[in-house]
């Protein structure tokens, strides 16, 4: 829910908040970020793990929340500004040191209930208009999946945690969730 209901928030607002707050800045919204679950953190830890050492002398890069995510268009005051649970970049240009300036490559959120209609709604369209090129959405309570290929019109495509899933922006990753353990 956001925090501020009557007008339009602006960066110099969500700056106010100070950097102990975690906070997104969506749309001219605030929305406060809730402490996460253990599975929350368990499914983090295994994706960070399995894309990390992946990634290990490539040229992208995983990053884990908090970190933030700038984008904005250019005719645009004030700049959406996320932290999603995993991102992988790229373009090592847009890492600067107060986060990603523009889309990463690859975005993972974990739904929590309290996220669940921003996950699957606000920041799918967010996602796809600021030029992210995949997305996943995670499930722990459904022990779901959801992988969106952004930068295509195909449909979403439907996993559990009995799936291996092809990445698509890496073409020879697959993130096999059997692995996962959430006791």
């Amino acid at each position: 829910m956001p925090l501020h209901e009557s007008k339009k928030a602006t960066l110099a607002d969500w700056e106010a908040l100070g950097e102990d707050v975690r906070a997104e800045l969506i749309d001219g919204e605030i929305y406060n970020m809730a402490g996460p679950s253990a599975a929350h953190q368990r499914i983090l830890s295994f994706l960070h793990i399995e894309i990390g050492t992946y990634l290990r002398g490539k040229t992208c890069e995983v990053f884990t929340a908090p970190f933030d995510v700038y984008l904005q268009h250019e005719d645009e005051d004030t700049p959406n500004i996320v932290q999603p649970d995993l991102m992988v970049i790229c373009d090592r240009d847009k890492i600067t040191k107060k986060g990603c300036i523009g889309a990463p490559t690859w975005i993972i959120e974990i739904v929590s209930p309290s996220t669940s209609r921003r996950d699957y709604l606000t920041k799918l369209n967010l996602y796809a208009e600021y030029g992210v090129k995949e997305y996943w959405i995670v499930n722990p309570d459904r022990e779901a999946v959801t992988v969106y290929q952004l930068d295509n019109d195909l449909l979403p495509a439907a996993y559990t945690f009995r799936d291996t899933i092809k990445v698509y922006t890496l073409a020879d990753l697959s993130i096999d969730f059997t692995q996962l353990d959430l006791e």
